[in-house]
């Protein structure tokens, strides 16, 4: 993310007695450009910061403590917040492991891992013929990507189901397997959009100098406008993995058998079994957690640069 911008406060130049300036003008940081109007010096402003960055920890960060403290509380309660466990064990956890949490867990990666790779590869496709060429009908395919968007999934749930126990032209059943999963979450407008609107602003100059130099379309994809998309990809990477994770419809209806859910449908059946108490459920929740927070710790950066050039275009 850049740097918050300075504005710059120029010192007068003094003169020397032989008539001579004493130096060159240098300038000294003012205070940041802050909407707040952010200062090193304590005041109204500096308070009035301080207190709603407090406010908007305490928002966000105290569900996600009470959960990891619940998970490890040997009576947790889900109605009362709690910032550290009471009595704390693993408990919680071995109970989650015996109620097959963890092959659950198994089936969530498998499926966001395969997901994703095919999502990227068919949307950077996508995004790199729409944005390097022009063809008839190119304002009318990027419509169609965004409507994708824009439809609720229970609304094509039931026409999705049919067409998984049959699909098309092949004859093929794919519920049942991951693939009934990870076909549907190919492609998603968001990220065709994204890396459409980056590869815009990619330089013909380069692309030229490259096909003078005989580069072909694949080669010049992947060794010319890929390198360049980084950011970009890092936020179709973080957002797309942490969307197949999440996705609950897809994976119920696409299961012949329970063995098929995903770690997201094992919530939902934890919380409804009842000889689990809450403290199972947080457990599963504190599992099903850890591999988004992983994929965003690690692509973080690639995402603040992502969106940060994307909100500075023009």
């Amino acid at each position: 993310m850049s740097a918050p911008a300075i504005d710059p406060v120029r010192t007068p130049v003094t003169a020397s007695p032989t008539g001579k300036s004493a130096g060159k003008q240098r300038t000294t940081p003012a205070r940041f450009d802050t909407a707040l109007g952010w200062s090193d010096r304590p005041g109204l402003a500096w308070a009035l910061r301080v207190l709603l960055c407090v406010l908007a920890l305490g928002v966000f960060a105290a569900p996600f403590v009470t959960v990891f403290s619940g998970s490890f509380s040997e009576k947790a309660s889900g109605s009362t917040l709690s910032f550290l466990p009471h009595h704390p064990t693993l408990l919680n956890f071995r109970v989650a492991g015996e109620r097959g949490i963890w092959d659950y867990f198994g089936n969530s990666l498998v499926i966001a891992g395969g997901g994703l790779l095919l999502q990227l590869v068919v949307c950077t496709l996508a995004a790199y013929a729409l944005a390097r060429h022009r063809f008839r009908g190119q304002a009318l395919i990027l419509t169609l990507f965004m409507l994708t968007m824009m439809l609720p999934e229970e609304v094509i749930a039931i026409p999705l189901s049919l067409v998984l126990g049959h699909v098309p032209v092949v004859g093929l059943d794919l519920k049942g397997t991951v693939w009934g999963v990870i076909l549907p979450l190919g492609a998603w407008g968001f990220s065709v959009m994204v890396l459409t609107e980056f590869m815009k602003d990619i330089p013909a100059e380069i692309e030229e100098a490259a096909r003078i130099d005989g580069v072909g379309e694949l080669r010049m994809l992947w060794q010319v406008i890929l390198p360049l998309c980084k950011p970009a990809l890092g936020v179709a990477g973080v957002l797309g993995f942490i969307m197949i994770w999440d996705q609950y419809l897809l994976p119920l209806i696409a299961a012949k058998d329970p063995t098929d859910y995903t770690v997201t449908v094992a919530l939902s059946i934890l919380r409804t079994d009842p000889e689990v108490g809450s403290g199972v459920v947080l457990a599963g929740a504190v599992i099903a957690l850890v591999p988004s927070l992983i994929v965003y710790l690690l692509l973080q950066r690639s995402l603040v640069t992502g969106i940060a050039a994307g909100a500075t275009k023009g």
